[in-house]
């Protein structure tokens, strides 16, 4: 690698969140029996029309600003031909010429390096294809045309990216903006977020590119990082043996953690674009973008400054909770109810994700809702419980779904502040360990963790550490 540099773009296909596709009025529902929502447009009946869907237009705006991109007006469809036995009609409306999103950027940041600016070609409006199942059917493939006519915004990068990290930082910006904006909810498992990776390599300091390939379909960021590093190692092992790269398409194989040949790569005259004569251009008018641009969500990086300003976190707190837009709405709730952002956070990015990263549940699945969690450690707040009984409450109330205050009762976990039943515990450990406290008053200071423990450990855990402390201290010096 020392003597070569790989030169990396990005298309990326997000699947908007409408309820009814792009040209039909049929569901989008995921995970529905084959061929149940596919309707006569989908089907490619002859003398059906498409209908343009309204809200794809206002997602795609909403990306467009998004990003720092121009708003095409008008914006037009094309029909881009090719046969496929999941393509019923025989060609697939998408855009070429006048995509509604042109230009924009975005900022990546990889380990504290200064952030990279990677630019967007454009994003544009298609609708997906259907699905060839071959698992199921011996010597033959079954075709589900649900997904066809599903809207896809396809977002298309510069070849920018150099690296297979910055690669993955770059789609989960993307991930993250889409997430904010509403549009999809970029859920790579269920094809609502795929990702085309182009990929050559030159010599370092050339300006000339090399042949590329386009890994396609890469259905989460780790493949897509294993994906890349392998096509840039295959393409440098052809080159320093004096063989040419082959412009093709390639699939990336998971099980074997490698890229194989699929097809010649196709260019755009294979497709034979030509304007889609069912579709009149779209005229988007200042006000409907403007309509548009009043819906806009605060985005990840508004979040963060916004949760380093109003809650004091530190840049790493605010960075980690600002990604999933879920999440930070989480974390504001428990705020509401704990009254301490820094001991929210911890808990939230502590506790509670190692609860959900073990069920693998995301934290719309959460056991465990905010109001609950803010509870809890408002408990801790107020001394009812030490932080240590309140990990025991947490468990409890995931496997139970109980709120904390019932928990604290139902066990008896309330915390012991008073100072004379403290004292009580004290003399008992005192009385139990009379080595160990001899030796303390001889000079061995560091027992004096032993007995905060066995204080601790008598109480089961109830005694408030602090107040433990200060009597421990009192009165081993006397």
């Amino acid at each position: 690698m020392s003597n070569w540099e790989a030169v990396i773009g990005l298309e990326v296909h997000v699947q908007l969140a409408t309820k009814s596709k792009i040209f039909s009025g049929a569901s989008t529902l995921f995970g529905s029996p084959p061929n149940t929502q596919a309707c006569n447009i989908d089907l490619g009946m002859p003398g059906v029309l498409p209908v343009l869907n309204k809200e794809v237009l206002k997602m795609a705006i909403k990306f467009g600003l998004a990003i720092n991109a121009s708003i095409n007006s008008p914006t037009q469809f094309a029909r881009k031909n090719y046969f496929y036995p999941d393509l019923p009609k025989g060609y697939q409306i998408s855009q070429l010429d006048s995509p509604i999103v042109e230009g924009g950027f975005l900022q990546i940041e990889i380990g504290g390096e200064k952030p990279k600016k990677i630019g967007i070609t454009r994003a544009h409006l298609e609708e997906d294809a259907g699905k060839s199942l071959h698992e199921e059917f011996e010597n033959h493939s079954g075709i589900d045309l649900n997904r066809a006519g599903t809207p896809l915004l396809e977002i298309v990068s510069e070849p920018e990216l150099n690296t297979s990290e910055e690669a993955v930082s770059y789609l989960k910006k993307i991930h993250s903006i889409i997430r904010h904006l509403e549009i999809s909810d970029g859920n790579m498992a269920e094809g609502s977020m795929r990702c085309d990776a182009n990929v050559s390599v030159r010599k370092k300091g050339s300006d000339e590119l090399g042949t590329r390939t386009e890994t396609k379909n890469v259905n989460s960021f780790r493949f897509v990082e294993k994906a890349i590093n392998h096509e840039i190692k295959r393409q440098i092992k052809i080159l320093e043996s004096g063989e040419k790269i082959t412009q093709e398409t390639r699939l990336y194989d998971s099980q074997l953690d490698e890229t194989r040949s699929m097809r010649s790569k196709e260019f755009a005259n294979d497709y034979r674009y030509f304007p889609e004569p069912d579709l009149l251009p779209v005229v988007l008018d200042k006000k409907f973008i403007e309509s548009v641009k009043s819906e806009m969500p605060e985005l990840s990086e508004e979040k963060k400054n916004r949760l380093i300003t109003e809650y004091k976190l530190s840049d790493y707190d605010a960075d980690v909770l600002s990604v999933d837009p879920n999440l930070s709405k989480y974390f504001e709730e428990v705020v509401t109810n704990s009254s301490n952002p820094k001991l929210a956070a911890n808990w939230v990015m502590g506790d509670l994700s190692a609860f959900l990263n073990k069920d693998n549940l995301s934290i719309l699945d959460t056991r465990v809702d905010a109001t609950n969690l803010g509870t809890l450690l408002a408990r801790i707040e107020d001394s009812t419980i030490s932080g240590k009984i309140a990990k025991e409450v947490f468990e409890e109330m995931w496997l139970s779904e109980k709120g904390p205050d019932q928990i604290i009762e139902e066990k008896g976990l309330k915390q012991v502040t008073d100072s004379t039943e403290i004292e009580k515990v004290i003399d008992q450990v005192f009385e139990e360990n009379p080595t160990q406290l001899q030796q303390y008053k001889s000079g061995k200071e560091k027992l004096f963790g032993f007995f905060v423990g066995q204080v601790m450990k008598v109480s089961r855990g109830k005694a408030n550490p602090e107040q433990v402390n200060k009597l421990l201290k009192k009165r081993l010096e006397e």
